[in-house]
């Protein structure tokens, strides 16, 4: 249970059930972030190349625990890259080891790193069969890449040629819809079984799709699913201070330099690592839902996971920051979520 008074709030310590870490430089620059928040992370596979092999994500754990400072208390929970021609025996044997805890799906082309993703889901009957048999989740990003669907359709229409399929030929099949941006993903998980769930980030429950363009282009708000009509923000909102079990915390933090995001071609992600907690208790006091935070951020995601909440619990205090208007990594800058934003709580501590 959660102890709150009018100026702090103790939970469990959250997980973020979907997160970009990158690698590299990057990896070392961006990690501290995530672990001085979060017990656990689903990490996301699409490196370059992808994480599609029980030893290729063995290393990359340890990359990241490397990166991680030993101050934090941080598991890292390695996800198998989906391909077409994905071995089903090889995403077994990573599950049973207790190498990797999900498979991500992304079709080809749809985001940062996923153009070895897949064209059909035709092409991994076999691996979803195996998913389906041996309880292993399946992480979707749940968006259609064909060139003329609006961008703003693309999650509607995915729920309807896609979605709809894959219950319907695996209907025990776990299935996380990530990042839902629409009031059509809401009703989809709200209408199906126990065993569809969806993970929500903090920038798609701030801002809507004017607000990319409010005064000029603003590349840093700039990710993929976009950020959609505020009818659907709202839904969003609605969604996650609901209460329901089917709705939990996934920043999608994804880290991308100044010159990659202002730049011709800019680069899709919006790094909300740094404020995560904060962004989401803002959102939850301002729906008048600060009692329903633990489940979202602590309870809901290990549940569906089939794991325990983490032992340790964080403090929160009503007290204003100021998340700064850059941050310094490797050789140059990203600009955070909230950039030069004040925040009405900050994580205190641990209790």
């Amino acid at each position: 249970m959660n102890t709150q008074s009018p100026n702090q709030l103790t939970i469990h310590q959250p997980d973020d059930w979907h997160v970009h870490l990158r690698d590299g430089e990057m990896l070392a620059a961006v990690a501290d972030y995530t672990a001085q928040q979060f017990g656990r992370a689903i990490v996301m596979p699409n490196l370059a190349p992808p994480i599609t092999t029980v030893d290729a994500a063995k290393a990359y754990r340890d990359r990241i625990l490397s990166a991680v400072s030993s101050a934090h208390h941080f598991t890292p929970l390695m996800t198998c890259y989906l391909t077409d021609s994905i071995d089903p025996q090889e995403i077994e044997a990573g599950f049973t080891q207790g190498v990797f805890t999900a498979c991500k799906l992304y079709p080809a082309n749809a985001t940062t790193n996923s153009a070895h993703g897949v064209t059909d889901i035709d092409n991994i009957t076999a691996a979803l069969e195996t998913m389906q048999r041996i309880g292993m989740p399946l992480l979707v990003h749940g968006e259609v890449t064909d060139s003329d669907i609006d961008i703003f359709d693309r999650e509607a229409v995915f729920i309807e040629r896609v979605m709809a399929k894959l219950l319907s030929r695996f209907p025990d099949l776990k299935i996380v819809f990530e990042h839902i941006t629409t009031k059509d993903a809401v009703n989809f998980v709200m209408n199906s079984g126990s065993n569809i769930a969806a993970t929500i980030t903090p920038h798609h429950l701030v801002y809507n799709r004017s607000a990319i363009f409010a005064g000029g282009i603003n590349p840093h708000l700039y990710c993929l699913p976009i950020a959609k009509r505020e009818v659907h923000r709202l839904a969003l909102r609605k969604a996650a201070t609901s209460g329901s079990a089917k709705f939990f915390l996934g920043t999608d933090s994804a880290p991308h330099t100044v010159e990659n995001k202002q730049s011709a071609c800019g680069c899709a992600g919006v790094f909300n690592a740094p404020y995560a907690i904060e962004s989401y208790a803002q959102t939850f006091e301002e729906e008048g839902a600060l009692d329903k935070l633990e489940g979202f951020a602590s309870l809901y995601g290990p549940a569906f996971y089939g794991l325990k909440p983490n032992s340790r619990k964080i403090i929160l205090e009503r007290q204003p920051i100021t998340a700064p208007p850059t941050l310094t990594v490797m050789d140059t800058q990203i600009i955070p979520f909230h950039a030069g934003e004040v925040l009405t709580w900050r994580l205190a501590g641990f209790a």
